[in-house]
């Protein structure tokens, strides 16, 4: 159990409750019964009687059902907090119940004390009532234990440690009202795109997780081994591939919002397991697929409630500019002196050493511009920056630039000093295409494990004949890191974590 309750304590609670459980059962009583008379959820209860004034009273029966958060048992009189879990408009109702021995019998009465814990699911079945202290209540006429919970909850008045929350989550949601709330800012999130994405006539399509060629991203695979197949496959890194097959397969606009796997670092920002929304359009490019993004983005924040929000950097102004900058002349313009794609190695390599900006000795130019800038620039882009016009080995799918050939059209989304997202006007010549993913296979086989792989079958597709398309990789993860200003593992709700 959580680590804010001694091991003792928690060792004894568990043992008198299992005690519990055997005796019910050795009385002919059922902890754990199918089912139970339920006739009213405690939301319906209280939007219904909401009206109720201090002391009333109706006629009224229903019969309710939740765990227990509060328990205060007096002489003749017991009281109750019931919760029910989420729903899609709020994190959780809770509702008063009250037994009294005039009205459930000396039996009862005995039982619910006997028997009942914090934690325990119950069944409250009696009149509806507003207390003399005006707290709508279920007057109980008679009550039954829906199951009976082994474990104590944690202690509602402890903060839980981060370690606790994310490794227990389940306990957490029990007690902790943000836990709750963030996962159902994530069902908003998650709602409100898939509505942007139909109003503007996507389709939703679910593409392979198991692939036999790792590709759409330069990162680490996930190696899995098929046996029926007898052959060895990975977990996607990307959702990007399959995607555009259907593309050329005629669905002009189509979208997914899956778990991919990338087998890399942990850190606030970075889960091997996390959400990517990726959506490409049929005679689109880079721009129109981020006007789409921005529009994504905006929609969120009004089902959230706000486009402003609040950092310790400073306030982000989603109605403000989404200002478009250039790699080199972001780069430029931190340095004091113009960086362009013919300046020479050994003069990026001078600044990042003057910039105590570490170098990899193997590196070429435009990997250094992108280290450089990640490092000098990307942090201090608080409002919504599309950074755009990046050098080619930046990303192997995207479509040279119309009017430079040193460059590719694709951007990468920077809102509060992190990257939430990349699109790009795809790549669809095949010749182009298979070069880039022959280097790339290339630099695979000299041992870089990020490198995508040759994939025929893609290269097979894009040669039957491809739309002109844009595109775009959006992190569910991220983007609600940046309306929440957690880490990524507050925003999972079941995050991966090193074994305890």
């Amino acid at each position: 159990m959580p680590d804010e309750l001694p091991d003792l304590d928690v060792s004894e609670q568990r043992r008198v409750r299992q005690e519990k459980r055997s005796r019910l059962l050795d009385e002919g009583r059922q902890p754990y019964p199918v089912s139970v008379a339920r006739t009213h959820s405690l939301r319906e209860v209280r939007t219904r009687w909401a009206s109720l004034a201090t002391g009333e009273e109706t006629t009224d029966v229903v019969g309710v059902a939740g765990r227990v958060v509060f328990l205060r048992n007096t002489g003749k009189l017991c009281f109750a907090t019931l919760q029910e879990g989420l729903s899609t408009a709020d994190t959780g109702v809770r509702l008063q119940v009250m037994l009294s021995l005039a009205e459930v019998g000396e039996e009862a009465l005995a039982a619910w004390k006997a028997d009942v814990d914090l934690g325990d699911f119950v069944f409250v079945s009696g009149r509806v009532i507003s207390s003399r202290r005006g707290e709508l209540s279920v007057f109980a006429d008679r009550w039954e234990l829906a199951s009976k919970a082994l474990r104590p909850l944690p202690n509602l008045y402890t903060e839980l440690s981060e370690e606790t929350r994310v490794r227990q989550r389940y306990a957490d949601l029990t007690v902790r009202e943000e836990a709750r709330q963030m996962v159902l800012t994530r069902a908003k999130v998650t709602r409100s795109i898939r509505d942007t994405l139909h109003r503007h006539d996507f389709l939703e399509v679910e593409t392979p997780v198991l692939q036999l060629v790792h590709g759409g991203a330069h990162a680490r695979p996930f190696p899995t081994h098929l046996n029926a197949f007898d052959v060895d496959m990975t977990l996607r890194i990307a959702l990007e591939l399959y995607l555009k097959r259907a593309v050329v397969g005629g669905v002009d606009r189509v979208y997914e919002m899956g778990r991919i796997f990338r087998n890399e670092g942990v850190d606030s920002t970075h889960s091997p397991e996390f959400t990517m929304l990726e959506f490409y359009e049929a005679w689109g490019d880079q721009k129109t697929v981020a006007d789409l993004t921005r529009q994504i983005i905006l929609d969120v924040a009004d089902v959230l409630g706000s486009r402003q929000i609040e950092t310790p950097a400073g306030v982000i102004d989603l109605d403000g500019e989404w200002r478009w900058l250039g790699v080199y002349p972001g780069l430029s313009e931190v340095l004091g002196e113009e960086v362009t794609p013919r300046t020479p190695l050994e003069r990026l390599r001078e600044i990042a050493a003057a910039r105590d900006v570490a170098l990899d000795p193997a590196w070429g130019a435009q990997k250094v511009v992108m280290e450089l800038f990640a490092e000098l620039v990307e942090p201090t882009l608080l409002q919504p920056t599309f950074v755009c016009d990046y050098p080619p080995v930046a990303q192997p799918l995207a479509r040279p630039h119309r009017s430079d050939p040193d460059l590719i059209e694709a951007w990468d989304l920077f809102i509060g000093g992190v990257e939430r997202g990349t699109g790009f006007s795809e790549l669809i010549d095949p010749v182009i295409q298979r070069e880039r993913l022959t280097a790339q296979s290339l630099e695979a086989a000299a041992g870089d494990p990020e490198a995508m792989q040759l994939d025929e079958d893609f290269l097979d597709a894009l040669e039957l004949g491809a739309p002109p398309m844009g595109g775009v990789g959006l992190g569910l993860d991220r983007l609600i890191m940046l309306f929440t200003g957690v880490g990524i593992r507050e925003s999972i709700l079941f995050p991966l974590l090193r074994p305890s």
